[in-house]
């Protein structure tokens, strides 16, 4: 069993385990879509990208399985507060708890407060269950993450529907050349190319390279979103060279004492 496959064996306990401290319907009936203040995630990329600008996804994240604990004196909201300083138009928010180290309440935590409450936020979790998609958006995320890698097309299709029903964005990531024609299939606006195998957790930019060269044509009006292993301004530069203008960073700024000044030099290029 690999990680991506042990990870969703557990989540499907743990989606259980939230069923019966709030049962489905419940939990819809919570939620009334008309009155939620949501924000488009999609939108915020694409004013940026059609200015041929830098759209930063800056992810809060504590830890992950490969490398462990990543943000020992770990705070969501300062976090957020700091990314935004440094320029990110949008978060990603780790809610896996066993794997990640995150919590759902984060998403709210990071909502509630006035200064950073307009940047759309992207639930980070592997969603598999509808239940997910209306927890998602009772805890107020604007976007949420499909992972073509841990679905098959039928669960893909449907999530994907159920989220647009809803009014909540979502992103639709890919690894390879098999994965985006499934993805493609399903029409989405967001793109998510992950330059890690989630098999064996490596990362390579030219994931995202290859990617975009061989399907440009497919990919016209799509926001590509490339994710993981972006280090340095030079990384970004080097995927703008293949007209990617988006980027889901989190573990190369996260690590940093001053997350305002690394993110700032990150996206430096907006300014050159």
């Amino acid at each position: 069993m690999n990680i991506l496959e042990e990870i969703i064996a557990h989540k499907k306990i743990e989606i259980e385990k939230s069923k019966e401290k709030l049962p489905f319907d419940k939990l819809r009936k919570t939620i009334h879509i008309d009155t939620i203040n949501s924000i488009s995630f999609s939108k915020t990329l694409k004013d940026k990208i059609d200015q041929k600008q830098i759209a930063l996804i800056a992810e809060v994240k504590k830890a992950s399985p490969s490398k462990g604990i990543i943000k020992k004196d770990f705070n969501p909201v300062e976090i957020a507060k700091a990314y935004k300083a440094g320029g990110a138009v949008c978060l990603s928010v780790l809610t896996d708890e066993k794997y990640f180290q995150g919590n759902l309440s984060h998403i709210k935590e990071i909502k509630s407060v006035q200064a950073i409450h307009e940047l759309p936020v992207l639930r980070k979790d592997f969603i598999i269950d509808p239940y997910q998609i209306y927890e998602s958006i009772y805890y107020n995320a604007d976007c949420i993450l499909l992972i073509v890698g841990a679905l098959n097309k039928n669960q893909l299709k449907y999530l994907f529907e159920l989220s647009r029903e809803n009014g909540i964005d979502a992103l639709i990531e890919v690894r390879d050349e098999k994965e985006l024609e499934i993805a493609l299939n399903i029409n989405p606006q967001i793109i998510g190319m992950n330059n890690r195998d989630l098999k064996t957790f490596e990362t390579n930019l030219n994931t995202t390279k290859d990617l975009v060269t061989k399907y440009k044509c497919n990919l016209e009006n799509k926001i590509i979103v490339s994710e993981s292993g972006i280090f340095t301004n030079n990384d970004i530069k080097s995927l703008m060279e293949c007209g990617v203008y988006a980027f889901l960073v989190g573990e190369s700024l996260i690590r940093e004492q001053d997350i305002e000044g690394a993110t700032k030099r990150l996206i430096a290029p907006t300014n050159a």
